[in-house]
């Protein structure tokens, strides 16, 4: 305590300059400004290169040595004959990531929201073991994504454990990840059973701040499970499912890690993503592209801004509509 007293009395000075010179009414600026500063060097600072690099074309690395181009690199991503036939795309790579990104996140989503509001549902209830339960769904959330793939990858490779067991029921081996169909599917459940109990675990407390009268009147109205589900709970928990589809669906977009050890995008480019694109275009590939890659990522960010700002819209008209009520 003597140790915090002395501290503070050091920087009383300081505060005491800083209200001299802010005043009073702007001196939180003093508090946050190591903050914004940080933010300032980690976030918008590499949004600000990232535009260079966007804007500029050429191979090398340092933003002084390469050319200004303007919006040639978004000319080349969006250049297409026929949006229909990705074949006639100038980078019809970066459109069948871009096709896969939006398929893989339609079903994802979809049953990760599905599955998340059922799995809250049976969790709320008085169940045996609930707790257990409970720790069992949210378990894989606490795992590294890179794991979580590896951990699949050995279950799902040609000799693993999946082959294993078919080989010894006399049955034929199956090619989880080299087959396009097969690998995509592995890709959608992975990612959904990695991510499953964090979405559970909103959902699951928002039923549990729905109050309990509510439903002692409706068991004493005689009203069906299925009304008390549709009149009651969905209408209640609707903040708490936008949440969820807003994030689950962000995070769909930006799905990297999972897919790239599991499958590595393939078979040919079956589980290519927008971010693995903009990672193999930048980076991976002998020549890096990074103004191609950058621009790329600021198409996938524009879209993210989108996503956001259509949640907040949906969570302002499910509370407006709570209030009407």
């Amino acid at each position: 305590m003597r140790f915090l007293a002395f501290f503070f009395d050091l920087l009383e000075p300081i505060f005491r300059l800083g209200q001299k010179w802010l005043g009073l009414s702007r001196l939180g600026w003093l508090f946050v400004a190591p903050n914004l500063l940080v933010i300032s060097v980690f976030t918008f600072l590499p949004i600000l290169i990232n535009i260079v690099y966007a804007t500029t074309g050429g191979v090398n690395l340092f933003p002084f040595q390469r050319p200004f181009t303007g919006a040639e690199n978004f000319q080349i991503l969006f250049e297409c004959t026929n949006y229909l036939d990705l074949s006639t795309c100038r980078k019809d790579v970066f459109w069948r990531a871009i096709a896969n990104t939006l398929k893989f996140s339609g079903l994802q989503v979809g049953l990760m929201v599905l599955l998340s509001l059922v799995t809250a549902l049976v969790l709320n209830r008085k169940i045996m073991g609930r707790g257990f339960w409970r720790g069992v769904f949210f378990y894989p959330v606490l795992l590294s994504p890179v794991v979580v793939a590896l951990i699949w990858k050995w279950l799902l490779q040609n000799q693993g454990v999946f082959n294993a067991s078919l080989v010894a029921m006399n049955m034929p081996p199956i090619e989880w990840l080299t087959d396009a169909g097969w690998a995509f599917f592995w890709a959608v459940f992975v990612s959904i059973w990695a991510h499953m109990g964090f979405y559970t675990l909103i959902l699951l407390a928002g039923l549990q701040a729905i109050p309990n009268d509510l439903y002692e009147a409706a068991e004493m109205d005689r009203a069906s499970p299925w009304r008390t589900l549709t009149r009651i709970t969905l209408p209640l928990l609707m903040p708490n499912l936008i949440v969820v589809l807003v994030l689950a669906a962000i995070r769909a977009v930006q799905v990297f890690d999972e897919v790239f050890v599991l499958t590595g995008g393939g078979p040919g480019s079956a589980t290519t993503f927008i971010v693995q694109f903009i990672y193999q275009t930048g980076f991976a590939e002998q020549i890096h592209l990074y103004g191609l890659a950058a621009a790329a990522s600021l198409a996938l960010a524009a879209f993210l801004v989108v996503l956001t700002l259509a949640q907040l819209r949906l969570t302002r008209a499910s509370e407006a509509g709570q209030k009407g009520r």
